[in-house]
């Protein structure tokens, strides 16, 4: 197989433009090219107005030998992709099929593969179905009626299920699992161009779905889930696990627990510290959700506020402070909302989402900045848990149980002392407003985070905006708070996959390895792949 990459077309080309451009590249006609596939795509608006999209295309051809020889081009190479490999199935007997603690992506990608190679796996989720979910969500909306057991945190399909379903990925692919997580999504109904394209998103919408395929695939494959039940307590036996108790309960053996609990399962951290299992403290990002007219990104990014054949255009921007902080974007959603992400009474977490089509008309990103051990109180492994739930108490506090928004103008304000500048927002976009799901107030959001937080924001935000003018306008909104960008807590493995106490497999984003749907995902996949190199499968 030959890669062609850098293969440049102008916005509004055809499908055999593509393939003309890459026959070009090749130096051959464009019918001795036997196949071809587009292996990724991406837009290059450096140069804008002129917009192009930039393909890298995998070409079978007769003579690929004679083909490379007579290409000069950097742009060619002869590729051969890591097709992925579940291990072979190992010596040890279980007695007792594996038990999956959690339906988000860890746990559900952990399952799939052990369902489908015979294993069986019991997977437990303290929330409901992802269909009783979502009804539940929307009424938490709407009425302000909180489900701690099922809202935008717990239930399957996890935290991810209600943001924008963002694939992108920093993680190395060198064993091909991210390529498998996306081959297997897009079998359970996700479309094909996440295969591809350089920043692949599902939606909120499609997600839903993509979800109950999954389940109902492990379930026709042997294995078992279970929907309203949590987990309650750790069953050990000199530093082993037995199994686990559900609902207080009711208990179920097991030599394999898999914990892919995710980073909002507090009570559940706080039962395993208590059971001594090995878990440390580790830094994590927080912030507030900042909002702009989906326009004024769109012109930010293209140079033009509404181009009928781009989608809405997205950002990722970063910084420094002078205090040594980090400030960034994270989990950009392009014409999304800002939405009630809480799951704990008397707290309030905000997250952002975006459907399918990305046609709000709002763009929002969380911008968030670095926090460290030496920002919490006290050395105990859940410190980072009780700094993010003080933050969020006093946003419930601050927005009298709804959404605190105030626009950056006046958080600026009150931060630096600096009056607000004039704003483009209010001059050119007269009815822009907060888009939320959850009602929201305006409210003193400049009084949740502590002052050397705040001070960092708002200085990484208009360092932000003098690269990308206009993005730090007084007249954008803030709300918050986003506490919830990653665990607070590492569960401790070792190189087999296990904690100290045997049998027990901390997994995915909860647990401390990964940071999103696909890397929580190809976790899940690490983590079934030495179950099923350790002991034989039941089939």
């Amino acid at each position: 197989m030959i890669r062609v990459n850098q293969v440049k077309v102008p916005v509004s080309h055809k499908q055999e433009d593509i393939l003309y451009k890459t026959a070009r590249i090749l130096r051959i006609a464009p019918e001795k090219i036997l196949s071809w596939q587009i292996v990724r795509k991406s837009i290059d608006a450096r140069k804008k107005p002129e917009i192009t999209v930039v393909y890298s295309v995998d070409v079978s051809v007769a003579s690929q030998s004679k083909v490379l020889a007579g290409c000069k081009s950097g742009q060619v190479q002869a590729v051969n992709d890591k097709e992925y490999v579940f291990p072979d199935e190992g010596k040890d007997r279980l007695i007792h099929r594996p038990v999956i603690i959690g339906t988000g992506p860890a746990g559900l990608f952990c399952g799939y593969l052990l369902a489908k190679h015979g294993y069986r796996p019991l997977i437990l989720e303290r929330g409901r179905c992802v269909e009783q979910r979502r009804e539940d969500v929307e009424k938490f909306w709407q009425e302000g009626v909180l489900n701690p057991a099922s809202n935008v945190q717990f239930g399957e399909g996890g935290a991810g299920t209600f943001s924008d379903g963002k694939l992108n990925t920093l993680v190395k692919d060198k064993y091909g699992r991210n390529k498998e997580v996306l081959r297997i999504l897009t079998e359970a109904g996700a479309p094909e161009e996440i295969m591809y394209e350089a920043k692949p998103h599902i939606g909120t919408d499609i997600l839903c779905t993509v979800v109950s395929n999954l389940r109902n695939q492990i379930i026709s494959w042997g294995g078992e889930v279970r929907f309203e039940a949590q987990v309650t307590e750790l069953c050990c036996e000199k530093d082993r696990v037995t199994g686990v108790i559900v609902n207080g309960t009711e208990k179920i053996e097991s030599e394999v627990i898999v914990l892919a609990i995710g980073h909002s399962a507090r009570d559940t951290f706080e039962m395993l510290y208590k059971r001594q299992i090995p878990m440390e403290v580790k830094s994590f990002a927080v912030g507030l959700r900042m909002e702009h007219p989906r326009q004024m990104i769109d012109y930010m990014q293209y140079g033009s506020a509404e181009h009928p054949l781009l989608p809405a255009a997205n950002y990722k921007v970063t910084t420094q402070t002078s205090s040594g902080r980090g400030v960034y974007s994270f989990c950009m959603c392009p014409g999304g909302y800002v939405v009630n992400a809480s799951s704990e009474p008397g707290h309030l977490a905000v997250n952002g989402m975006s459907y399918s089509g990305r046609n709000g008309n709002n763009s929002n990103s969380a911008m968030i900045v670095t926090v460290t051990p030496e920002d919490y109180e006290g050395d105990s492994p859940l410190a980072g848990i009780a700094f993010q739930r003080k933050l969020e108490e006093k946003a419930y506090k601050i927005g009298d149980g709804a959404i605190p928004v105030e626009t950056y103008g006046d958080y600026k304000h009150a931060v630096t002392g600096c009056g607000p500048d004039e704003s483009v927002i209010k001059q050119n976009y007269p009815d822009f407003a907060p888009a939320a799901k959850g009602t929201y107030r305006m409210a003193a959001v400049h009084d949740i985070l502590p002052p050397r937080l705040n001070e960092a924001l708002a200085e990484g935000i208009d360092l932000i905006g003098q690269a990308m003018h206009g993005f730090a306008d007084s007249g954008a909104y803030l709300s918050g708070i986003e506490s919830r960008t990653s665990s607070p807590v590492r569960i401790v493995r070792d190189e087999t996959g296990q904690s100290k106490v045997r049998g027990l497999y901390p997994c995915g984003e909860g647990a401390g390895y990964a940071g999103g749907i696909t890397s929580a995902a190809m976790d899940g996949m690490v983590i079934a792949e030495k179950i099923g190199a350790k002991y034989r499968s039941f089939v």
